[in-house]
């Protein structure tokens, strides 16, 4: 008789990591409480009425209320000038109550994304954004981590994936996530990492060599079975609202990797929603009580 092995794979629960960390962090607000420390302190600035920026920003404001750090939420039309949020970024920079702060993106075409991400104050930019963070990465001692790069690493570091001498494939070399990710996989993780853009030929030839295939990308379904190894570790960053008449609120959250045929070939896989995710508002919880220690011991 013929036995069929069954692939068993893990799936990598974000909304459990997320869990734990946010209580981790409401123990050390309370121990902070107690010993009269400062309180962490987020200011949130949102620009518009985008619908998912408005989602984005209720779920921080939500996760700050859960670990009790004190919150300030910036509301500005979006015909605002460059010119006025500058100064209202000015505003927070110099006032010392708060720890960290975030400008929600996107912002309106007519204002510029680098500009404005450079007059925030690097010790209170806990998006990790700022040049100056994003360039400590490299260094020995980095400082703000950026919040989703930050995210999956405790990710892999929290279900004990061994990254060392790895071969790491990141499809998508964004600013925000694979750019930063494959000099955090470098290191701290010691691995050896290949970063694939929208140039790249061959894409399935190089996704099929990783041992830990990361993607990020936004194309719902880009990565299929037949581009991934057996035994991989996939951590699925994309996330796209795809709508239509068959879903139930009449659309769906679908990551870049088409989950139910990819699945049963890996080892380990995050799903979409529930996978990075929750992770990034975690990391941005971690960053701003960081930066409150930095300035407050």
């Amino acid at each position: 008789m013929t036995q069929v092995l069954q692939n068993t794979y893990t799936l990598i629960d974000g909304r459990k990591i997320s869990t734990d960390i946010k209580g981790e962090i409401s123990a050390k607000v309370a121990e902070r409480k107690k010993l009269g420390k400062k309180i962490p302190h987020l200011a949130i600035i949102l620009v518009g009425d985008d619908g998912a920026s408005q989602t984005y920003v209720d779920h921080k404001v939500k996760a700050c209320k859960e670990v009790g750090y004190h919150y300030t939420m910036m509301r500005f039309a979006d015909t605002i000038s460059e010119e006025k949020l500058m100064k209202h970024i000015d505003h927070v920079n110099k006032d010392e109550d708060v720890d960290g702060f975030i400008v929600q993106l996107p912002l309106p075409p007519h204002i510029s994304v680098e500009r404005i991400t450079e007059k925030i104050r690097s010790d209170k930019d806990v998006d990790g954004f700022t040049n100056h963070n994003f360039g400590s990465i490299i260094s020995k001692s980095p400082l703000i981590m950026p919040a989703t790069p930050f995210g999956i690493m405790e990710l892999l570091r929290r279900y004990s994936i061994v990254t060392e001498g790895k071969n790491c494939v990141i499809v998508g070399a964004s600013r925000l996530v694979g750019a930063p990710l494959s000099m955090m996989l470098v290191e701290q993780g010691h691995a050896t990492v290949t970063i694939c853009n929208k140039y790249t030929q061959g894409l399935s030839a190089i996704t099929r060599l990783a041992d830990i295939l990361i993607v990020a990308v936004g194309k719902p379904g880009l990565i299929s079975a037949d581009m991934v190894k057996e035994g991989a570790v996939v951590i699925d960053v994309g996330t796209t609202r795809v709508e239509g008449p068959q879903f139930k609120n009449g659309y769906a959250l679908k990551g870049d990797v088409d989950f139910k045929e990819v699945a049963p070939k890996t080892s380990f896989i995050t799903p979409v929603p529930g996978g990075v995710g929750p992770m990034t508002i975690a990391s941005l919880l971690l960053n701003t009580l960081r930066a409150t220690e930095n300035r407050n011991p």
